[in-house]
């Protein structure tokens, strides 16, 4: 049998292949890989190698002990120019603006062989901080209307190079996903009066099943309809509609929980390929009872093909809730490679 779930926030649909789900741990990346922590410390030709600074580049940095933790950079390549006069224009079905906006880079540690699998917690809070700021910095600039955060780990998760970095672009326009899910929400809570994510939360702390780890401040999940194998989201117990809101206690947390979460699939499926999101709110929609921020993990486990390509849905190949007991089996001690 094969079952379609529905995420109620996005409202998508997911095939889930009950009949003939894979078990999780064929998804464990080859025996014979190299793991992050087995590169080299330091790369001379690495740009992001401490003495390898491009200074006139940099926005931000994070210091302890004279030395630099955390900084972050004009993208040198960028998708969107910070300096580009924002124009529209229509002609006939033809519409267009201008490439204004942000795009930097943050470089999350010194060191070339590290991610925030293998980061302290208090490394990774540095990190988050620095995204932080960089967004309140980022958001003062009228022409932005969404700020996008993410993070490469991996080739085929889009990574271009292998030292521990994220980045934030910052749009002069609201994204559709975005705006469809916040419409979504938008009409769940004028049914219902309550907030679609508090309820999506509240429900699996009270099945468990889908569970991986728990903090003060936070609780991360395998989605019911996750869309891939291992699709987590972390949600913050406290209603925020955005991540700039959050308080500098949840910040330190957020640091654990990541380290947490990345680990067991480091451990647990060899350190896999996976991009890490922070969905946030619209920059000028940040008072509303309906949209609450979160961070989406996507182990990129599986391909894309013509029937996703074709309908919009995709096929998951596990169950969610093995997938949840699996990484909650992972032992987090070290050498537990």
């Amino acid at each position: 049998m094969a079952e379609l779930r529905q995420n109620m926030v996005t409202k998508e649909w997911v095939v889930i292949s009950t009949r003939r789900a894979n078990r999780p741990d064929v998804y464990k990346e080859a025996k014979n890989r190299t793991f992050t922590d087995e590169f080299p410390e330091h790369d001379p030709d690495c740009p992001f190698c401490p003495g390898n600074e491009e200074l006139d580049l940099e926005t931000e940095r994070i210091s302890r002990s004279g030395e630099w933790q955390v900084r972050s950079v004009y993208n040198k390549y960028p998708a969107l120019m910070k300096d580009e006069k924002l124009v529209r224009s229509f002609d006939g079905v033809q519409r267009l603006m201008t490439g204004a906006g942000h795009h930097e880079v943050l470089i999350e540690h010194p060191k070339h062989n590290t991610c925030p699998a293998l980061m302290t917690p208090a490394e990774n809070a540095a990190a988050i901080e620095l995204f932080y700021n960089r967004g309140w910095a980022i958001q003062k600039d009228a022409r932005i209307e969404q700020i996008i955060y993410f993070e490469n780990h991996g080739r085929r998760a889009g990574a271009s190079l292998q030292h521990p970095h994220g980045q934030i672009i910052a749009l002069p326009v609201v994204p559709r996903d975005i705006r469809r899910m916040a419409g979504e929400a938008w009409r769940y809570f004028d049914d219902t009066g309550e907030c679609v994510f508090c309820m999506m939360l509240k429900e699996e702390l009270q099945r468990e099943e889908r569970l991986v780890a728990e903090t003060e401040h936070f609780v991360a999940f395998v989605l019911y309809a996750a869309l891939s194998p291992f699709h987590i989201w972390i949600f913050p117990r406290r209603h925020s509609v955005n991540f700039l809101y959050t308080t500098a206690e949840e910040r330190a947390d957020l640091g654990g929980i990541l380290r947490n979460v990345l680990r067991r699939l480091y451990i647990g499926l060899r350190d896999p390929a996976y991009n890490t999101l922070i969905r946030t709110a619209p920059v000028k929609q940040l008072d509303n009872e309906y949209f609450h921020w979160y961070i989406s993990i996507v182990p990129r486990l599986s391909r894309t093909a013509g029937f996703e390509l074709g309908s919009g849905m995709f096929i998951n190949p596990t169950l969610p809730e093995a997938c949840a007991a699996f990484l909650r089996g992972v032992r987090l001690g070290e050498g537990a490679l």
